[in-house]
């Protein structure tokens, strides 16, 4: 079982950065690939970003690529996403998701690869 908790959230302007972070309880963090995600009301659970279980591989949606960096430390259970330019099209509640290792990166693309999944924590980007 793994429990995750983000945090980091808030209201900043266009062009601003916020710094997200995702807290995992458990002693099997390494084990899992960590994904982001974003949803906007109305809309699906969109991917944003994923590290792998060592953290030796990423991937980002087309939209955040050069913008975002996921990373993550193993020895403090914890995942980041650093996001830089933020853009009004970026607001949206933000979940991260743990998938036991071992799937290719265009699965973790897919909400549905995911064995757990935190609450979420609100960005809003204001123009």
């Amino acid at each position: 079982q793994v429990q995750l908790a983000e945090i980091g959230g808030g209201l900043v302007q266009a062009g601003g950065s916020l710094r997200l972070s995702c807290a995992a309880s458990g002693r099997t963090f390494r084990i899992y690939d960590m994904g982001w995600f974003r949803q906007a009301p109305g809309t699906e659970r969109e991917f944003v970003a994923v590290t792998t279980y060592s953290g030796d591989s990423t991937d980002y949606a087309d939209s955040v690529k050069g913008r975002f960096t996921v990373s993550r430390d193993n020895a403090k259970n914890t995942v980041y996403l650093q996001m830089n330019s933020l853009k009004p099209e970026d607001t949206a509640l933000y979940y991260c998701g743990a998938a036991y290792y071992g799937s290719s990166l265009s699965y973790l693309r897919a909400p549905t690869t995911y064995n757990y999944w935190g609450q979420g924590t609100q960005v809003t980007v204001s123009s």
